[in-house]
Order: C-alpha cells, then sequence, then structure tokens
C-alpha cells in the first residue's frame, strides 16, 4: 500500500542460484484492466532480451530487468492513481503463482 504519487523505491532481490536464462525473475506493474494472462502470453513472446515485456506497451507501468541467482535490481517511480493495481513476474511460467496488488490510496 502506498498513497497515490509517493516515490516508490522497490529492490528485487534473487536469492536463488540459477541462471536468469533459466529461472530469471522481474517485477511488471501492469495498469488497471489489463488482463494477466494475456499479457503473459505477449511477454513470453518478447523474449529475455526484451526482460519479457513487449516494447512499447501500453499496459505497463513499471518494470524491473530480469534477474538471476544472486543478483538484484531496484527501481524508483511514482506512485500511480489511485486504485488497486497487479504486479505480476512475467518470466515464462511464473505469473499464475508469482503475483499480487499494488493498492494505491
Amino acid at each position: 500500500r502506498v498513497k497515490a504519487g509517493a516515490k516508490v523505491k522497490l529492490t528485487l532481490n534473487h536469492t536463488g542460484q540459477m541462471a536468469k536464462e533459466v529461472m530469471g525473475h522481474n517485477f511488471v506493474l501492469l495498469n488497471q484492466g489489463v488482463v494477466t494472462a494475456d499479457f503473459a502470453t505477449e511477454a513470453v513472446a518478447a523474449g529475455l532480451a526484451n526482460n519479457y515485456v513487449p516494447e512499447h506497451s501500453k499496459d505497463v507501468i513499471i518494470h524491473t530487468i530480469t534477474i538471476g541467482g544472486g543478483q538484484s535490481t531496484t527501481i524508483e517511480f511514482d506512485a500511480p492513481a489511485v486504485g488497486t493495481y497487479d504486479f505480476i513476474c512475467s518470466f515464462p511460467g511464473h505469473y499464475g503463482m508469482m503475483n499480487g496488488k499494488f493498492i494505491v490510496e
């Protein structure tokens, strides 16, 4: 939960040991109304070179790079408007279990 317009700093730590090509992870914050299953299909097609995020996608508010075991990455952004937003890991096959709600008050 964050306040609308607040500065958000998110650090993603991959505590595993596998390379990003095998077991990568990322954080993708989606706009409201995006169907996560549809986005995940497009994300897989975008590939690792694009961090499993379709280029120029209007569905994405912010995302991290894809990281592998022992790596971390940090993003900073302003929280969007009041509402509830989905976030996922868009690495192939992950979105179904690696997801949540980003709540802006």
